[in-house]
């Protein structure tokens, strides 16, 4: 952009992101741990409430060292990949931190999968060492011979009064097993040590277009990718991260307790989010940042206001995406100091990163890190980039060595698919405006067009999701007639309390379009959605528009004919 003046004015750029550590070759997590451990060893850095549990840096250290020895004592070699499969625990931390701290790669599994979606995941990793809750033995003895390259499990008792039943029956079934308290209470050994371009996990994507992938992630990446947390929310040994999402997702790992540990400071971890509880979580063990995903920032939004929503110690949320309409009011009612966000995925980490306490315009994601990333807007159909203010397909390259994922783990051919003419292509539609802001806009496949507009399915969601009545919004294009255009746009919605559809259009007016507007409202009960919790939008595609769905058109053409 140029100023009155026609001198060209550069757009702006995320700046400032110094690593804690200065030595990439120090980039994993045992470096940073033993570090810790010996320069502050009594600070707590993990803390589980529930569990009226919490662990010191040289207390953590100790314990990850115990169970990655056990490991190694049963026969892992460096590198086997260790199945991970169990809810929010603090046998689940140092689960992940012993495999991190030797030399193993951890292979987290959603507690959800069973059946082929768990046997895929298994086969993709070809994983020798598995740690699971009772609760999912029988998923796993009901694959049968497909689960044999697992040559020991490790169980975790939750309490729930099946454990020595969980384990006899793995035992029965030809498997090694043992309790998860055999990791806790072994001898150590010498462990080897990591090299940060070594691969640390094997992620899993959610796989709502095809089987789910494997992302491979170098001990380098998940560092790296917690450092820019870090640099978000200006983390410090002073601070205390609460995540409570799943410990199988990024969001919690790399993204929530690692950059805890990265600062110096502590993580606090939860088993589940609960909207109505999330500010007395807060309050209780004085968490200073915190992380939304999805509709939790609105589910916390739409509680009751109490007197004392304000009586906390929360400086910083990371919210992705952030709910620009109720922002500034949410900073208000909880006394926050600043939201952050960033756009990016497993495979990329964050290359879009909005700095922190600069005003950003409504619906902006961040400005482009170009100091770690190139990255460019082009046509999915030919990889040319767009011009200024024009959607485009976001592809993304590092430019500094470990700081993306090594390629999808056993699936070369989608790796070089992803990783066309060196860039790797999100699938994500942005568009960047004269000041350097990125937004985002929909996935590719989710991209709808009506009457010759483009319309973004995410931005329609978000102003659904704003009506106090609804819960869930999934927004997608079905057939239209010749005269109307390309699509239709059908909205289909989890209430939580009744409301007439007719209202929700109307709340719609004047906060989105007239043209993006839904002409279809559909009610249902819950949306399908694969293990990993993301809405199954083709599931939704194959129902259309059903005898029950609300069709506004006719509503206003009956209207019309009263008169």
């Amino acid at each position: 952009m140029t100023d009155e003046n026609q001198h060209v004015i550069e757009p702006m750029v995320y700046a400032g992101l110094v690593p804690n550590f200065a030595d990439p070759e120090t980039w994993t997590f045992a470096h940073v741990l033993r570090h810790h451990a010996a320069s502050r060893p009594e600070a707590v850095c993990l803390d589980l409430p529930e569990e009226r549990s919490s662990w010191t840096y040289s207390e953590a250290l100790d314990l990850a060292e115990r169970v990655a020895s056990t490991m190694y004592r049963s026969g892992a070699q460096q590198g086997d990949r260790v199945i991970l499969m169990a809810a929010n625990s603090s046998r689940f931390v140092f689960t992940w931190w012993g495999t991190a701290v030797g030399g193993l790669v951890e292979v987290p599994i959603n507690t959800s999968y069973e059946g082929d979606f768990l046997r895929h995941q298994l086969h993709i990793a070809d994983a020798r060492f598995a740690v699971i809750d009772d609760v999912h033995v029988e998923r796993w003895v009901a694959l049968g011979d497909q689960a044999r390259c697992i040559e020991k499990f490790w169980v975790i008792d939750t309490g729930t009064g099946i454990f020595e039943k969980a384990v006899a029956v793995l035992r029965e079934n030809g498997w090694e097993a043992a309790s998860w308290d055999e990791l806790r209470d072994g001898n150590k050994v010498d462990l080897p040590t990591p090299r940060a371009q070594d691969l640390g996990a094997i992620f899993y994507t959610s796989g709502t277009t095809g089987p789910s992938k494997g992302v491979a992630m170098p001990h380098s990446q998940l560092y790296f990718f917690a450092q820019i947390v870090v640099s978000l929310t200006r983390l410090t040994e002073e601070d205390v991260y609460l995540t409570t999402t799943p410990l199988f997702h990024g969001n919690a790992t790399f993204m929530a307790v690692y950059p805890a540990i990265v600062a110096g400071g502590r993580a606090v971890v939860r088993p589940k989010f609960s909207a109505s509880r999330w500010i007395d979580h807060v309050r209780d063990s004085g968490v200073t940042v915190t992380n939304f995903v999805g509709v939790m920032m609105d589910f916390a939004w739409k509680q009751p206001p109490r007197a004392d929503d304000h009586d906390n110690r929360l400086r910083c949320v990371y919210a992705a995406p952030t709910a620009s309409t109720i922002v500034e009011e949410f900073k208000a009612r909880y006394g926050i100091e600043a939201f952050v966000d960033a756009f990016g995925l497993t495979e990329t980490s964050a290359p879009i990163m909005s700095p922190y306490g600069v005003p950003r315009p409504a619906g902006a994601a961040g400005l482009a890190n170009t100091e770690w990333f190139d990255i460019k807007l082009v046509d999915p159909e030919t990889d040319r980039e767009v011009a200024l203010g024009d959607i485009g397909e976001l592809v993304v390259r590092p430019v500094h060595p470990w700081t993306c994922s090594m390629g999808y783990y056993n699936m070369p051919e989608k790796t070089v698919e992803a990783w066309r003419n060196l860039w790797f292509h999100t699938g994500d539609a942005l568009r960047r405006d004269d000041d350097g802001w990125y937004y985002f806009v929909d996935r590719f496949k989710d991209a709808l067009r009506r009457r010759g507009e483009n319309i973004s399915s995410y931005e329609v969601e978000q102003a659904i999701l704003g009506h106090p009545s609804v819960a869930e919004a999934a927004v997608l294009g079905v057939p239209a007639d010749q005269e109307a255009g390309e699509d239709e746009v059908l909205a289909v919605v989890v209430l939580s309390e009744p409301v007439d559809p007719g209202e929700i259009l109307a709340w719609c007016r004047g906060r989105i379009p007239p043209f993006a507007i839904p002409r279809y409202v559909r009610v249902v009960d819950a949306l399908p959605k694969t293990p990993s919790e993301k809405v199954r939008k083709a599931a939704l595609r194959e129902d259309g528009v059903t005898h029950d769905t609300y069709d506004d058109t006719l509503r206003v053409a009956a209207e019309g004919a009263l008169r």
